[in-house]
């Protein structure tokens, strides 16, 4: 859908108020909202409270000029913005150096207002693509870092989302709770039924997951029948709570498609970070985790337990995988 030039900011920075005056009102004559800032330092200011879709900014201007302005633009800039140069310097040397410093277009004065506004919308042409370009590069790493059976992420960025999440707490002083979730006997389901129905099974399973985490949280299909979630905010007893909760849930759902119907238990371990952690990465506390979900299984199933992150070391195993399936 195409924007309309109501909906673009574009901002002007010039110090010479009559060439402010004449590139502003032959941009408002085409029908774009316009700001105007009379140096590099409020054009800086304005960029991060505006927010423009495209800046043209005048190169030669007291205090901060155009190309210091730009440059500290596009070292500070969290996404791209297009800029336009203009300038009563017309040497090679001048664009050369404008297009050089991070411009995308450089327009001499004086100028044909016909021409600014035909280059103007070349540039918003390109700033349309680059927005495509970037929402589809997200939709696809979205889809990349997604399990399609479940909805929840996949194995891919399980890991990266743990230690960014770990990074987060150390910076503001919270704790990080990894949860590791596995169903019970889930081979009967398998056996007893066809496989189709236990891709039902597991779809239902992540619904779960879904409704039972907040917001800031994150669930992820660590693999196979087995769940891992990411709580933040939180410390041991509301990360019980939340784990007594997702297992009642799941306890007390008649999985039912067709003809087919079961009902399932799950095994749940948890480990949290303790307040002022700075030492625990993101695979010591998913394994952790993993060791507390393997206690629940050896408690006899269909219940939660937590262990502290400093009993287990580094190398140590993961029993039930190799010990204890379902």
């Amino acid at each position: 859908m195409a924007i309309e030039s109501k909906e673009r900011r574009l901002l002007v920075v010039d110090d010479d108020a009559d060439s402010l005056a004449i590139i502003a009102e032959a941009l408002r004559w085409e029908g774009y909202q316009v700001q105007t800032e009379i140096s590099g330092q409020g054009a800086l200011s304005a960029i991060r409270s505006w927010d423009p879709d495209l800046i043209l900014l005048d190169v030669n201007m007291p205090g901060m000029n155009g190309l210091e302005a730009l440059k500290d633009l596009r070292h500070k800039e969290e996404k791209y913005v297009s800029v336009m140069f203009i300038s009563g310097n017309t040497s090679t040397e001048a664009v050369i150096a404008g297009l050089d410093a991070g411009a995308d277009d450089y327009i001499p004065k004086p100028f044909d207002p016909l021409e600014l506004l035909a280059r103007v919308r070349t540039q918003l042409r390109i700033k349309d693509l680059n927005d495509q370009l970037l929402k589809a590069n997200e939709k696809l790493k979205e889809l990349v870092d997604t399990d399609d059976l479940t909805g929840l992420f996949n194995m891919r960025s399980v890991y990266q989302r743990v230690e960014s999440e770990l990074e987060r707490g150390r910076r503001f002083g919270r704790q990080v709770c990894v949860v590791m979730m596995d169903m019970d006997y889930f081979k009967s389901v398998n056996d007893g039924h066809d496989h189709l129905f236990g891709s039902f099974v597991l779809t239902e399973v992540g619904g779960i997951v879904r409704q039972n985490i907040r917001t800031i949280d994150l669930g992820a299909r660590y693999g196979g029948d087995e769940f891992l979630m990411i709580l933040t905010e939180t410390n041991a007893d509301g990360a019980m709570k939340f784990c007594e909760r997702l297992r009642r849930a799941i306890g007390t759902k008649l999985f039912k498609n067709g003809k087919d119907e079961i009902r399932l238990t799950c095994s749940i371990g948890f480990a949290i970070t303790p307040p002022g952690d700075r030492q625990t990465d993101a695979r010591g506390l998913v394994r952790t985790a993993d060791h507390a979900l393997y206690e629940a299984k050896r408690a006899g199933r269909n219940c939660v337990r937590s262990i502290e992150i400093q009993n287990i070391q580094e190398n140590d195993p993961i029993p039930y995988r190799k010990k204890a399936s379902g």
